[in-house]
């Protein structure tokens, strides 16, 4: 078995090798660079269409590289082995594929079938490649080329007691939704407003092709501020606050279960809330949230539950990798039927 992985991990060199000479000679810095060039955290902007962020973050733990990946959507989530040869760092994910199974059901033939990163220095804290994905059958290969910057570390933690604030501004109108638009070109609209209430209805056909609802964001953009809402999820159902486009406050119903970064307030698979707040289903719940350099406080119900914490890089859904320029608020329309009401934003003064 050794050998057959070691003659996988080859053919992946050797195409990835390959296709870099092909797509990026003209940028990729020499075959010397260092592994620990590459270390730190990387802002990945994706070539696709649509959902273009991404985030990675390459480590040296004691004796081995390790390295964490943020693709598009979703959670950030572990790479399964990470590795570096003559100036290049690779990262590789994987997924089982059940080929047969037996009388029982059971798996009786299963191939591992793997994705992967190759990546190079294309200048001063800049990378790029391309990342591969092979088809269940392996008969097709989707290639996606990407870029990276890297991230400079957190600032020293602020003290939000000297910060100055200026005037809040209501972003809710009391029947309409001036001020606000769809995210997405050609999404079907679930939002509406009747007396201060921001409501999203995406109801789905019985039967028939899915619908596809919109994502709802302001068309002002903001820079740090302090947010405070008034949020109503249904049984069941989710959706989330994206600070700036790039940082979702998770919204969703998750009374009575156990902490988690994938709860109500917390920041989307990154920051886990240190207490449960939430409200059972159905109910008005306060949300506070503060936004200052790429630190967040989340204040749910009254409850601390993010307290001035780093924000290590962008989550999924994010419109942009990258974390410095202004951005709007959207709200999360595409996956429940969710309530918003007295939307607050005071923008921090620098």
């Amino acid at each position: 078995m050794k050998k057959y992985i070691f003659l996988a991990l080859a053919v992946i060199f050797t195409a990835c090798n390959d296709a870099t000479d092909k797509s990026s000679s003209s940028t990729a810095e020499p075959a010397d660079t260092p592994a620990d060039y590459f270390l730190g955290s990387w802002a990945l902007d994706l070539d696709y269409e649509n959902n273009t962020a991404g985030w990675l973050n390459i480590s040296k733990e004691n004796d081995y590289l390790d390295a964490e990946l943020l693709w598009r959507w979703g959670s950030v989530t572990p790479v399964e082995f990470a590795f570096y040869t003559d100036g290049q760092f690779f990262v590789t994910r994987g997924r089982n594929i059940v080929r047969e199974k037996d009388a029982e059901g059971n798996a009786a033939k299963t191939h591992h079938a793997i994705n992967w990163l190759n990546i190079v220095k294309t200048g001063d804290d800049k990378i790029g490649g391309i990342a591969y994905f092979p088809s269940a059958s392996g008969l097709k290969m989707e290639k996606v080329n990407f870029s990276g910057k890297r991230i400079p570390e957190a600032t020293e933690k602020p003290d939000l007691s000297t910060v100055d604030f200026g005037d809040p501004v209501s972003l809710i109108s009391e029947n309409s939704l001036d001020g606000w638009v769809l995210l997405e070109k050609g999404a079907v609209n679930g939002w509406s407003v009747t007396d201060g209430v921001l409501r999203n209805d995406p109801v789905q056909n019985k039967e028939g092709e899915h619908i596809h609802y919109g994502n709802l964001k302001t068309t002002e953009e903001y820079e740090d501020f302090r947010l405070t809402l008034e949020v109503n999820v249904p049984e069941g159902s989710n959706s989330g606050i994206y600070l700036r486009g790039i940082y979702e406050v998770q919204v969703s119903d998750s009374y009575g279960k156990e902490t988690d970064s994938h709860n109500m307030g917390a920041l989307y698979s990154r920051i886990e809330p240190s207490v449960s707040a939430e409200k059972p289903a159905g109910s008005w719940q306060d949300l506070d949230i503060t936004l200052y350099d790429r630190y967040l406080t989340v204040i749910l119900n009254g409850i601390p539950i993010i307290e001035n914490q780093p924000v290590r890089g962008v989550t999924g859904g994010a419109i942009t990798a990258d974390e410095f320029a202004p951005g709007p608020i959207y709200l999360q329309g595409d996956h429940g039927a969710v309530a918003y009401r007295n939307i607050e934003l005071t923008p921090i003064v620098k």
